[in-house]
Order: structure tokens, then sequence, then C-alpha cells
């Protein structure tokens, strides 16, 4: 395996964690922002999910 090939692979790890961590990160905001409606959605005459 080439050098080139090493980085590449390498590279492509850091990447693959990086993407995942802000996919957590983001989903992570989507259940709060969704904790935070079902709370609040009651008070503030809104729907109420589900």
């Amino acid at each position: 395996m080439s050098l080139v090939g090493i980085v590449l692979i390498v590279v492509g790890i850091y990447l693959a964690i990086k993407v995942a961590g802000f996919a957590l990160k983001l989903a992570m905001w989507a259940l709060v922002i969704a904790g935070v409606y079902w709370l609040l959605a009651p008070y503030l005459g809104l729907p109420f999910p589900f």
C-alpha cells in the first residue's frame, strides 16, 4: 500500500468520525426541540403532538 493510500484512509476515517459526530449533535438538538415543544405546546395553545 502506498503512502497516498494510507493518507487517504486516515483522512476518510477522520471525516467519517466528524460526520457521525455532527449527525449525533443534530439528533440531540432535534430531541431537545421536540421535548420543549412537547412541554410548552399545551400552555401556548399549539396543537398537541401525536
